[in-house]
């Protein structure tokens, strides 16, 4: 990723709650020839997890990509948190002097780690499912349980999954949010923003 210094984040607590409020994350693994392909999966994050965290998640047990990813290779986890269209027109600056040209305000978080596979229908990936059933269903009046549904069911559907650790080796941050333009500039963004979500998040 292309990372100039005025765009970058290496704040943890940064990086950590973008993917805590926009867990459906993109998953980059290889193919049995090799070639790059793409699953969006919702994951959770543990950060105290070993040196850099670890990242959670299951897949369709029918998805290839527990498979066939190389054992030797890392996987590459993308997260994506509020973007816009920066018009010229919101800029003071432009006014002035008539040099600005459109842009595209963004923040995402990209993640390396080392993928495993959790054993089949096991302890640890019932958890896994628990802890992600408890986590995107809080905001529920009456949260739906895994135990509301009928065992057998629910042993069904687990067989149907498999749980996937992602080890965290590296992280990289890119918060494109005006820093590089003036405050005026930056309030200009703001307005023209109105109540869209990046307005929000605007560099100070």
């Amino acid at each position: 990723m292309y990372l100039p210094a005025h765009f970058k984040q290496t704040d943890p607590q940064a990086l950590h709650a973008l993917v805590r409020d926009n867990p459906l994350g993109t998953l980059i693994t290889m193919d049995a020839q090799g070639d790059p392909v793409a699953d969006e999966l919702p994951f959770l994050l543990e950060p105290g997890f070993g040196a850099h965290g670890r990242l959670l998640a299951h897949v369709a047990r029918a998805n290839p990509l527990w498979q066939v990813h190389p054992h030797d290779r890392e996987v590459l986890v993308v997260f994506r948190g509020p973007q816009a269209y920066i018009s010229p027109n919101w800029y003071p600056s432009k006014a002035e002097h008539g040099k600005a040209v459109p842009t595209w305000n963004y923040s995402v978080v990209q993640v390396r780690g080392w993928l495993r596979v959790m054993a089949p229908a096991s302890t640890e990936l019932q958890a896994l499912l628990r802890q992600l059933t408890a986590t995107h269903e809080a905001s529920q009046a009456q949260p739906w349980q895994m135990d509301d549904a009928p065992p057998d069911y629910l042993s069904a559907m687990m067989q149907a999954v498999v749980g996937l650790e992602i080890s965290i080796s590296a992280w990289a941050g890119k918060f494109k949010l005006s820093q590089n333009q003036s405050a005026a500039n930056r309030e200009g963004v703001r307005a023209g923003l109105a109540d869209h979500a990046m307005a929000r998040v605007i560099a100070p």
